[in-house]
């Protein structure tokens, strides 16, 4: 009986340490049970969730199948990973028997932690193999409607600002079906398909999932995305059909409209395997081949910045379904494609809020101007009707003219989408492969002739698309100002964010590199871009020059003259932004993907002076000065370049010790410490103690990149601040210069002065763009009406909300976030502030609320994570922690405790 009784209190023992620990949010390749995996080992990640203090894990076990069955009976006949003692919980390298392509793993967690306590297995993850090789395409081939003549492919694409056309070009957008039979009982079934510049896939008349624009965007003479979808749910018994709709994207890009540049990689065309796995344990391959049929679509015209036309009178009822009668349609031509195929891993592009019409005015009896009241990337939708042949006309725009037309001036003028109705009840439609980034919508309602009706707008709205990043991220605080502006920099990162980040979302559309890394940490906070950073970086790569050179945007779809074709600032996002997703996620795969185009790039950059000062490129771009805002003003050139290398070579250095590279290591410390010297000796004044006349952007890029010598340092933080003073709080550094300016700040501990300089609603200050109706950063501070008013630079302020207003930071020495530091800074009239950031490891939260008796303090740590933690408070003020007298050591002016994972709760009584 007492055996009995101790076996049931041990029992409940384990119970209770079980629920105490479990393991949440397994990933693989930092995505939730991912299809198209091509690593060969791919890295698992999880985190820990505990109710007790100070946790952190102390061993790990996983199991993968490939089967379910087996991993619920704790079988992993594929890894068995056994008790490995180690704190390591995300990046972990699976280390099993060799993958096979296709197939799909089944895979668990279970950990132990520093309190003895075990927890139960994880809930079952899985991961599906791409097609790691030529052959596991199983011989499909590229297909398409037609292709131009090889005088006819032109790429990189014509850069002409929209203003000439390229001569008569065929805009057909083919739509393509074949149909097969299922007689057995089916298992799995997966797709797997690249359409370029973009497809929807349709299976037995349905769409198959919800993204938009797929595949993601990149250079098409090396390399396409293809994109894999679980399509066991859309097959049938019997007769089946599978249906694709091909649209331009950057592919080709037709000349009738305004289009940044013009040019074809080729006509559309798509390449497609569906495999088909069946319960008797037999497959099956469903390919693209000349078996295929294909016909012209009811899309008439689709340009990626002109807009998109739709003719409903050429729809085909039932395209898409089985027993489509297709007599009337030709065979597709087979043809060639991108020389590499890689797996989509970046988050999709998808429809992701609907805008309602808050106000709408009508210029004329056919024409209607609607105010969506938000800036934003996407598309029109309407429901219309009308007689057969009448047409909707929308132009999109930013902002109204004087007579309350639509303003196209700096998107993109002519650009527009039509709807031509084919004459049934309600027609709702919208444009399937292009986008722009809008509020208002100019709708012209035109009826076939001038004795009908005209057709009726039932219901019209805007979709916001972007991409389907996670937000892990929050911020507010009491001043209003501080979260108008959090929420303004806010759209301008989600309207710029599909395959890669741009710098608008009409005009150019194209990926200019500055920003990757500048606004990285802003962009970090809010969203999980860990995947989307990869395909950047690897974007970079592809696009590399055989010199080294590595241009300003990636793809690069058009070649800019000088010097908007290169510029360090922007090239070395090839270096910073593989570091920076090291730093923030641990992805230390990419560094090692990317390291020889690192080490190619620094290379190159080392071959334009060897003096060490670098300056050509764009310097401080838009900076703020005498003239119109532009090139650089302020700042001489080399300042940025130079200063930019000699973080180059800090990073690469750091980065070849972890990659144990010590001969390359040794050899880039050499050259920063040359570049250093050089930097000081031709910018650096050692009687004023300031860099380049006390340029904001010198000072606070030689004091962020640590090219200023110890003893100078409090000089140059003095020479930026009187600098700043000066211009009654304001603001002279531009799109280079504006981060460094804000984190040099907040490292002297002189946030007071960033409240300063954004706490006004006059130029500069993001406050003068709310005034004036901005509900999207904008290119210029003053908000001019000639530049993008939805723009993705400038919005550094973001990163300061969190490190410094909320003080979310890590250590110097963390990586994802293991070693947190909670810092917030308490300025101005504030009286409360509160963030959270999902971090690898899990949320981190800090709130402070501050009252003229008292400083509250919450602060949650997530478990195998540590802190330090900086209290505003001096010394002989008693801290609390969580009710009791805290042990603290005194730091920066500040009480530090360190303390583990957690809920805590800070008090200091104001004396």
């Amino acid at each position: 009986m007492k055996k009995i009784i101790f076996i049931q209190i041990c029992l409940l023992l384990n119970i209770v340490a079980s629920a105490q620990l479990s393991v949440v949010n397994l990933r693989c390749e930092s995505t939730t049970n991912p299809l198209g995996i091509e690593a060969a080992q791919p890295k698992l990640s999880w985190q820990l969730q505990s109710s007790q203090q100070n946790v952190l894990q102390t061993a790990y076990r996983i199991l993968v199948a490939d089967d379910e069955a087996l991993l619920k009976k704790n079988i992993g006949n594929v890894w068995d990973s056994k008790q490995i003692k180690s704190s390591a919980s995300i990046q972990v390298a699976y280390a099993g028997k060799a993958l096979q392509s296709t197939k799909k793993y089944f895979w668990k967690v279970q950990v132990w932690d520093n309190k003895a306590n075990a927890s139960a297995w994880s809930s079952t993850a899985h991961w599906q193999m791409g097609l790691q090789q030529i052959k596991d395409w199983s011989n499909a081939k590229w297909i398409g409607y037609d292709e131009p003549l090889d005088s006819l492919r032109i790429f990189p694409l014509i850069h002409q600002g929209g203003k000439r056309s390229w001569g008569a070009r065929r805009n057909v957008l083919p739509i393509m079906r074949k149909e097969f039979s299922v007689q057995k009982q089916i298992k799995s079934a997966t797709a797997f398909i690249c359409g370029l510049g973009h497809f929807e896939l349709f299976i037995n008349g349905t769409k198959t999932g919800d993204h938009f624009l797929d595949p993601g965007w990149t250079n098409y003479a090396k390399q396409a995305q293809y994109v894999s979808f679980d399509v066991t749910k859309q097959l049938q018994q019997g007769k089946n059909a599978i249906a694709v709709m091909l649209g331009n994207g950057f592919y080709y890009i037709p000349g009738q409209r305004y289009r940044k540049m013009t040019g074809a990689y080729g006509h559309p065309k798509m390449i497609m395997r569906t495999l088909v796995e069946y319960a008797d344990g037999t497959t099956e391959n469903i390919i693209s081949d000349e078996s295929w049929s294909t016909a012209s679509s009811p899309i008439i015209f689709s340009s990626i910045f002109g807009g998109e036309d739709y003719d409903a009178t050429l729809e085909q009822t039932g395209w898409s379904k089985p027993g489509f009668n297709a007599a009337q349609w030709k065979k597709v031509i087979t043809t060639t494609g991108p020389q590499q195929l890689i797996a989509q891993s970046q988050p999709p592009v998808k429809i992701m809020q609907r805008f309602n019409v808050k106000n709408k005015k009508e210029l004329s009896k056919d024409v209607t101007v609607y105010d969506l009241g938000q800036n934003f990337s996407g598309i029109p939708s309407v429901t219309v009707s009308g007689g057969k042949y009448d047409t909707i006309k929308i132009y999109c725009g930013e902002l109204i003219n004087a007579d309350g037309t639509v303003n196209q001036k700096a998107t993109g003028s002519p650009s527009y989408f039509t709807y031509i109705l084919n004459g049934n009840a309600d027609e709702s439609w919208h444009p399937q492969f292009s986008y722009t980034g809008f509020r208002y919508m100019q709708v012209h309602c035109i009826a076939k002739d001038s004795l009908q009706p005209l057709p009726i707008v039932k219901n019209i709205e805007g979709l916001h698309i972007r991409s389907a990043m996670q937000s892990i991220g929050s911020f507010n605080c009491s001043n209003e100002l501080f979260n108008q502006t959090n929420t303004l920099i806010d759209w301008a990162i989600k309207s710029n964010a599909v395959s890669l980040f741009t710098d608008c979302p009409h005009r150019e559309k194209l990926g200019w590199l500055e920003q990757t890394h500048l606004m990285g940490s802003s962009v970090q906070y809010n969203y999980d871009i860990a995947t989307l950073n990869r395909k950047m970086v690897n974007d970079m790569v592809q696009t590399q020059y055989a010199n080294g050179k590595i241009p300003e945007i990636a793809p690069e779809f058009t070649v800019f003259t000088p010097p908007f074709d290169e510029s360090p600032e922007w090239g070395s996002a090839a270096i910073i932004l593989p570091w920076y997703n090291y730093k923030w996620y641990g992805d230390k795969q990419t560094l090692l993907d990317a390291y020889p185009a690192m080490k190619k790039y620094v290379a190159y950059l080392l071959t334009k002076d060897s003096s060490f000062i670098l300056k050509h490129g764009l310097g401080d771009w838009f900076d703020i000065g005498p003239k119109k805002s532009g090139f650089a003003q302020m700042t001489k050139m080399g300042v940025t370049a130079t200063a930019t290398l000699y973080y180059d070579l800090n990073i690469l250095t750091d980065i070849a010790i972890l990659l144990n590279k010590s001969t390359d290591a040794k050899e880039y410390k050499v050259l920063a410490t040359e570049v250093k010297k050089a930097f000081n000796k031709a910018f650096f004044n050692s009687t004023t103690l300031q860099y380049d006349s006390a340029s904001q952007t010198a000072n606070a890029m030689a004091l962020y990149m640590g090219l200023v010598e110890p003893q100078y340092k409090n000089a140059v933080v003095n020479a930026l601040i009187k600098d700043i003073k000066s211009r009654n709080n304001g603001l002279t550094a531009g799109d280079i210069g504006y981060r460094y300016v804000l984190r040099a700040l907040e490292e002297a501990g002189r946030s007071d002065i960033i409240f300063d300089m954004n706490s006004r609603d006059d130029v500069p200050g993001y406050g003068f763009q709310l005034k004036h109706g901005a509900t999207a950063l904008t290119e210029s501070w003053q908000a001019y009406e000639s530049v993008s008013n939805n723009h993705f630079m400038l919005g550094h302020l973001m990163e300061w909300f969190f490190a410094g207003l909320a003080g979310i930071q890590q250590s110097n020495t963390s990586v994802a976030y293991k070693e947190v530091v909670i810092k917030p800074e308490v300025v101005g009239d504030i009286t409360n502030a509160k963030a959270s950031f999902e971090s690898p490891y899990g949320v981190i939260k800090s709130e402070w609320t501050k009252t003229e008796s008292v400083f509250n303090f919450q602060v949650q740590i997530p478990a195998n994570s540590t802190a330090v933690i900086y209290i505003p408070a001096k010394k002989g003020q008693t801290v609390l922690q969580n009710g009791k007298k805290a042990t603290v050591v005194y730091a920066s002016g500040k009480a530090v405790v360190k303390v583990g994972s957690g809920d805590y709760q800070f008090s200091v009584a104001n004396n």
